[in-house]
């Protein structure tokens, strides 16, 4: 690194896949709009080498990281320290690294929340929601999705046993929110699932994987609004089941940026405006 730059702070977006990431755009973007003076690059890690990258990074001087598939539950473990989202996930997307100490955090459920709330104008507060995928993206916003006060919020996955052991960590938090606004947390068969649900939320790997949607369209109430976590060509099998179905399909675009838009806040101290950021990244992309 020359001394021109030695004062700049570094992220890094850590993954594998990684060169899809949108993240280092909208990053300089929020630096652009707020003053902050970053340098924010894509890391491609080796599956077995995440311990070995994040040291080095650290080792290096780097402020933080992003971490995205398949390495979130091994950021969780790498941690020094972890937040409260943080330990109800047990799967992290936010790294504070500070005087050689690792703090880990999960934005991706306030990211979704306020996706869905603010972005797309659809509140949650005593609405029927269906999460699909009980991993590390699931196990992400799950919290912030009870927190938003929905009437019901159903978990599915592949693999009861998983969703069942998500919910559980979630039960307090469950219980809270059943006192205060009524909100009940179920888990049921992804085979047999019943009824049918304003808000869904696929946060299972059937989109990156390229595979069908999970559920029958029978869970979508007319004009549910049906969200997909990924974005670009991945979450377009999902989106075009969703619009066949009467549905308002939204991509995870705005999950991305607004989940983006908290750990820029963690890390600098200053919140982005991330509403204008992703209304210029889809005038970009489209």
């Amino acid at each position: 690194m020359t001394s021109d730059n030695a004062a700049i702070d570094r992220y890094f977006v850590l993954g594998n896949p990684i060169a899809h990431s949108r993240s280092p755009q909208i990053h300089a973007r929020f630096a652009e709009l707020t003053g902050q003076a970053i340098d924010y690059q894509r890391c491609l890690v080796p599956l077995d080498g995440f311990a070995a990258t994040l040291a080095q990074l650290v080792q290096d001087g780097a402020r933080g990281c992003n971490v995205t598939v398949p390495f979130k539950f091994e950021a969780f473990q790498a941690a020094d320290s972890r937040s409260d989202r943080a330990q109800l996930a047990q799967a992290v997307n936010t790294l504070v690294i500070q005087n050689g100490a690792i703090h880990a955090d999960n934005t991706d459920g306030i990211g979704l929340v306020n996706d869905i709330q603010v972005n797309a104008g659809v509140a949650l507060a005593g609405r029927d929601v269906l999460l699909i995928g009980a991993g590390g993206a699931g196990a992400g916003v799950l919290g912030p999705l009870l927190m938003a006060g929905p009437r019901r919020l159903v978990l599915v996955n592949r693999t009861r046993a998983k969703a069942e052991a998500l919910a559980a960590r979630h039960r307090a938090h469950a219980l809270l929110q059943a006192m205060l606004q009524k909100t009940e947390l179920l888990v049921q068969d992804l085979q047999a699932l019943e009824g049918d649900f304003d808000v869904i939320v696929n946060a299972s790997a059937s989109s990156l994987a390229g595979s069908a949607v999970p559920v029958s369209s029978s869970v979508l109430k007319p004009g549910a609004l049906a969200c997909d976590l990924m974005y670009g060509p991945s979450a377009a099998g999902f989106m075009d089941w969703a619009r066949a179905h009467g549905a308002s399909p939204r991509d995870g675009l705005g999950m991305l940026v607004e989940q983006a838009a908290e750990s820029f806040a963690l890390w600098r101290g200053v919140r982005p405006p991330a509403a204008q950021v992703l209304r210029e990244l889809r005038l970009l992309l489209a």
